[in-house]
């Protein structure tokens, strides 16, 4: 019975987990591993430690590079202070008022805005919002890939269990 519980809880957290790799409040990969760790309380020797290691490595790899590679982008080109406040603020408030596509339209938006109030020339600030909107995407298809091969993991392991 408590096998079939932690099997409940750790697909509601693979499932949220997924969600979160667009949505940017809701850490994925690392509710995604979490998945993992719950089905290991419930099943022993769901996975082996060396499983876990590769998997713990990559998922604080993945979330790092979330939240440095669309900076390192933006200053690839050059970003100013405003581009950069402005695609956090514009991913802001592109969450809140169109989830969950707005994110990145707001990002976008944001950093040409922001670079357009620094002075910087249109084409410049265009470029700025690219490498931003090209880098967050970049990783939002990393965060899905990592995530979708731990639930991957997780169903896979969960069915041989039940069955």
């Amino acid at each position: 019975m408590i096998e079939a519980i932690t099997i409940i809880i750790g697909l509601l957290v693979a499932i949220i987990g997924l969600i979160g790799c667009v949505i940017p409040a809701i850490p994925g990969p690392p509710l995604n591993f979490l998945s993992l760790v719950i089905l290991e309380l419930g099943i022993k020797d769901a996975f082996s430690a060396e499983f876990y290691i590769t998997w713990g490595i990559i998922t604080v790899v993945v979330t790092i590079l979330d939240y440095i590679l669309p900076v390192i982008g933006a200053r690839a080109y050059r970003s100013s202070k405003y581009g950069i406040w402005g695609s956090v603020i514009g991913m802001i408030l592109g969450i809140v008022f169109f989830p969950p596509f707005g994110m990145i339209i707001g990002l976008f938006l944001g950093a040409v805005v922001g670079e357009l109030v620094a002075g910087k020339a249109h084409w410049e600030a265009l470029q700025v919002g690219t490498a931003t909107f090209v880098a967050s995407i970049l990783m939002i298809l990393a965060k899905l890939a990592v995530s979708g091969i731990m639930t991957y993991y997780f169903v896979e392991r969960s069915i041989k269990y039940i069955f």
